[in-house]
């Protein structure tokens, strides 16, 4: 082991895993803002015969109980211990691989949104940052606790332990690549690093400064224009997502529509969550996207779509979680007998509130009241929302994590005093869940994961508040949600086998997040606040947020079909999933179903950036009748 002494504080340690003997050298380059510095490593093998060598650079402080943070990756404990989903876990002193639960982490580079390992000890915290790729081949990440002392690493090559995670309850055993030292070979090795501050919200100026360094080596080339993709989106939510019986968007639909010579019915899914995966959030997308370019059908389907929903709600008042053609309307995809998911219907009236503003409509109006009354109603004193919700008796079924975020949005925009009042109480509430760097529980297919859809909720939430009150309070929030949601972003460009789909497209995923730490693949649905971090950055003058808005829209105007045929499905399909790591599926494919909220998303920001020279802030939607009179106080429509 040779030891470097890093001239802003700290030390590195490098070592040669494997049969030397190896000569290692380093130096040391200039210091950035952030106090970053680069180390460059020059690395001999002596020995007489080829050896197997893994170069570990790693950096350790003292920690007693320690915070990790692998950008997209990991985060903190990274599962909670009540959590259902089955992913990596961090527990002190624990060792049970087989559970996914240990003191000891590594993982390949691709996973992670910024090949960097960061954490947090007693007095401060450190960093180690690299490429996804090195001259020895893929980077590693890695982590371990003793105890006493945290330590992080790079490996050259990469070391999966203490097994590999494919998305899958059983895990794969562990994995690691190999490079076979020839007798004299040297090697040019490049790490960074720097020492932290103890406010874990460190991390945002030492990522934004990283973003800029790889921003040269990481082109993104959009196939079509904005214009172009919002018209491409929209024909695929109308010709392959929409049923007019009874009014659906349908959430997925296979490429491949000759599957078993049934037009692939086998494969689509007949069913329409009312947001989330689908229904309202995207009708009102092409409701917006019919009334700009004048296509009547547009309009007719979502307006189709959004009174099915609006006239079926569920006798708790709100809306029902998902429909399916063999059984109607049921609850959200919870284990949880009759439990409605509290993101899922806070999402719905949300954008039913925005489409209001397109299309008034009385019965619109009354089902969005009748959600905002019913939540408000079983909001605790300290402005929980609750998480899961009876369908019939509207009892709160669990109040744990964030998920009532996006509550908080559709509250704030609602316009009379009372739902402003609660969106303050539970803003209060969630600030604790920001403040901690650690927002979970929006997505109901991961239980209370942390993911990047918490990030987009709590940002959708903050400026809201922002926005109605003035308040610089919540500017501050909204500010720190989007710079923990921007960790899962990718800010650099994963290297694709030249004969993957992804590889052969060039698909660049600079501007993709990555889901989840549970769902490692990129998604696009960080373009539902694309209109947020726009407004974010003017509220605060900083264009940096509106530069990974636009970002993250020229990134999913790849991959477009724009004709049937095109990446081996029709005009419109959109994939949901781009494997950018082995998980689910090998590194380099994509899902080939469509998903109704992926074409969603992007015809929602593509109309949010059409329609960026108007006032785009919600109005007071529900203090006005459909005629426009203006109502006093807390009064209903007649």
């Amino acid at each position: 082991m040779v030891t470097f002494r890093d001239p802003g504080g700290g030390e590195v340690a490098v070592e040669v895993l494997g049969e030397g003997p190896f000569t290692v050298e380093g130096r040391w380059g200039r210091p950035l803002p952030t106090g970053r510095r680069e180390l460059r490593l020059t690395v001999r093998h002596d020995g007489p015969v080829p050896a197997v060598g893994t170069v570990r650079v790693s950096r350790s402080l003292p920690a007693a109980d320690p915070w990790w943070l692998i950008p997209g990756l990991f985060y903190g404990e990274n599962r909670p211990a009540a959590c259902e989903r089955i992913f990596p876990r961090f527990e002190a002193g624990a060792d049970r691989p087989e559970e996914m639960v240990s003191a000891r982490w590594g993982f390949r580079a691709d996973r992670a949104a910024t090949p960097a390992v960061l954490a947090w000890g007693d007095d401060g915290g450190a960093a180690l940052l690299a490429d996804e790729e090195s001259p020895l081949g893929p980077t590693g990440l890695a982590f371990e606790h003793d105890g006493e002392r945290a330590t992080i690493a790079l490996l050259f090559p990469y070391r999966e332990y203490p097994v590999t995670y494919y998305g899958s309850a059983p895990p794969l055993p562990a994995r690691a690549a190999e490079h076979v030292w020839q007798p004299g070979e040297t090697r040019v090795l490049t790490a960074a690093t720097c020492g932290l501050p103890a406010d874990r919200h460190a991390y945002a100026p030492l990522l934004r400064e990283d973003r800029e360094l790889r921003l040269p080596g990481a082109p993104v080339r959009p196939w079509e224009s904005v214009e172009s993709a919002a018209d491409i989106a929209a024909d695929g939510l109308y010709r392959w997502h929409y049923d007019p019986d009874p009014g659906v968007l349908l959430e997925t639909v296979g490429f491949d529509r000759e599957v078993s010579g049934t037009n692939g019915e086998r494969v689509d899914r007949q069913a329409m969550h009312v947001g989330w995966v689908s229904g309202i959030p995207w009708a009102a997308a092409l409701l917006e996207h019919g009334l700009r370019t004048g296509r009547a059908e547009h309009v007719a389907a979502a307006e189709r779509v959004i009174g099915f929903v609006c006239a079926n709600l569920s006798p708790s008042g709100t809306f029902w979680g998902t429909w399916y053609r063999h059984a109607g309307w049921a609850q959200s995809w919870t284990p949880v007998k009759d439990a409605l998911h509290a993101r899922t219907l806070g999402e719905a009236t949300l954008f039913l509130l925005r489409a209001l503003r397109l299309r008034p409509d009385p019965e619109w109006a009354a089902a969005a009241r009748s959600n905002l009354d019913a939540v408000t109603a079983r909001q605790r004193p300290d402005g929980n929302l609750g998480a899961l919700h009876h369908a019939v008796t509207g009892e709160v079924l669990s109040w744990s994590g964030a998920s009532g975020l996006t509550w908080v949005a559709a509250l704030a925009e609602a316009g009379p005093e009372r739902y402003l009042a609660a969106a303050v109480r539970a803003g209060e509430y969630y600030t604790r869940f920001v403040r901690e760097e650690f927002i979970h529980g929006a997505p109901e297919d991961v239980d209370l994961a942390p993911t990047s859809e918490d990030g987009y909720a709590a940002v959708l939430a903050y400026l809201a508040l922002h926005r109605r009150t003035g308040e610089r309070r919540w500017l501050d929030l909204a500010r720190r949600a989007a710079d923990w949601t921007l960790t899962f972003r990718y800010t650099y460009n994963v290297r694709f086998g030249p004969r993957t789909p992804l590889g052969a497209y060039g698909f660049a995923t600079r501007g993709a997040d990555q889901a989840s730490p549970s769902n490692q693949h990129v998604h696009a649905y960080g373009l539902v606040c694309t209109a947020e971090l726009i407004e974010l950055s003017r509220a605060l003058g900083d264009p940096y947020y509106a530069e990974r808005a636009r970002e993250s829209l020229a990134c999913f105007r790849q991959l477009l079909p724009a004709a049937d045929g095109d990446v081996n499905g029709y005009r419109g399909m959109i994939t949901e999933r781009y494997y950018q790591t082995d998980c689910f599926q090998p590194k380099g494919m994509y899902l080939t179903l469509s998903h109704a909220w992926s074409a969603g998303v992007l015809l929602l920001a593509c109309e949010q950036v059409l329609a960026a020279s108007r006032d785009a802030r919600p109005r007071a939607l529900l203090e006005r009748e459909p005629g426009g009179r203006k109502l006093s106080g807390d009064a209903q429509p007649a």
